[in-house]
């Protein structure tokens, strides 16, 4: 388990560290990486959840206990960020950069290590994680950009606006549409949106290692301290408790606890430029918690297996 963990985290350190050379050496021009950020957001990333949540095969995999607990972890732990708030002593938009850290997952790590671990079944269990905790954090992390963004804290109408136009709620709901209504995607779209899906897994960690300031990285540790105990200790205890609570065992439990301590995704960044985060500090905390998982993960799940 642990090898096949580590495996998936390789390449993402690596892109990320190129990422850092390619801005730093200004190999491209400034102007790029904003644009980049932009196509990831409202073209690539949507075009990966959709893809993802429309073509998974959920064959054998006990999908309602597994979202249950998959959605109440999420929620439970998500409460928790907010209540706890004033502890954190960062700014509101800092804050932001926190709570994406605490919830968010990084598919790629995780579709590679389910597979890694349990074969095809991985893979549909890799589909249900998805289909339940993509929706829900992004939800989750629009509402908390409306309250905490340096834009200001919006009305429920703006709340409801950034909702109804969030590309990346709108392919979740398209892609658990389409996966509902069994119509799936037309032959000649498909390989598009899974060619566009799997181009912004490496320019989404590109952007995060351009992103990154290590001069500023000690005034990062406290916060990337505070994420990271979110997301490997108390997201994953939670996660069990839910598991016990909703009768999941076996594979199904251990993907559900796996998914639940993965390391923040890439994604978190290009949300929190476009959204008013704390970019830079997002970016610190994706960097410390792909290298933290290393350790964190394979020690988070291997830990609670007898419990499950």
């Amino acid at each position: 388990m642990t090898l096949s963990l580590l495996l998936a985290l390789v390449p993402i350190a690596l892109l990320i560290a190129l990422g850092t050379w390619l801005r730093s050496s200004h190999f491209l021009a400034d102007s790029f990486w904003p644009q980049a950020e932009r196509l990831g957001y409202y073209v690539l990333l949507p075009a990966l959840f959709v893809h993802g949540l429309a073509t998974a095969k959920l064959e054998g995999v006990p999908v309602l206990g597994m979202a249950l607990a998959l959605v109440s972890s999420t929620l439970l732990v998500a409460l928790l960020l907010v209540l706890s708030r004033r502890c954190f002593a960062v700014s509101d938009a800092a804050f932001t950069s926190v709570f994406q850290g605490g919830v968010r997952f990084n598919n790629y790590v995780g579709v590679s290590a389910a597979a890694g671990l349990f074969g095809a079944q991985g893979i549909a269990l890799a589909a249900v994680a998805n289909a339940a905790i993509v929706p829900t954090v992004n939800i989750l992390c629009v509402l908390v950009f409306a309250r905490y963004g340096s834009a200001g804290r919006m009305s429920w109408k703006g709340v409801a606006r950034q909702m109804v136009v969030n590309p990346l709620l709108l392919a979740c709901a398209l892609g658990i549409l389409l996966h509902a209504t069994e119509l799936g995607l037309p032959p000649a779209i498909e390989p598009l949106l899974k060619a566009l899906g799997q181009a912004s897994l490496p320019l989404g960690l590109l952007c995060v290692g351009a992103a990154l300031d290590l001069k500023a990285a000690r005034s990062w540790l406290r916060p990337v301290g505070m994420a990271s105990l979110a997301k490997f200790v108390v997201m994953p205890m939670v996660t069990l408790a839910a598991c016990h609570l909703f009768g999941l065992s076996g594979e199904a439990a251990i993907a559900a606890l796996l998914f639940q301590a993965l390391p923040t995704a890439s994604s978190s960044y290009i949300m929190a430029r476009q959204l008013g985060g704390d970019a830079p500090l997002m970016a610190g905390i994706i960097a410390g918690q792909t290298l933290l998982a290393g350790v964190a993960l394979p020690l988070a799940v291997s830990s609670l297996l007898p419990w499950v």
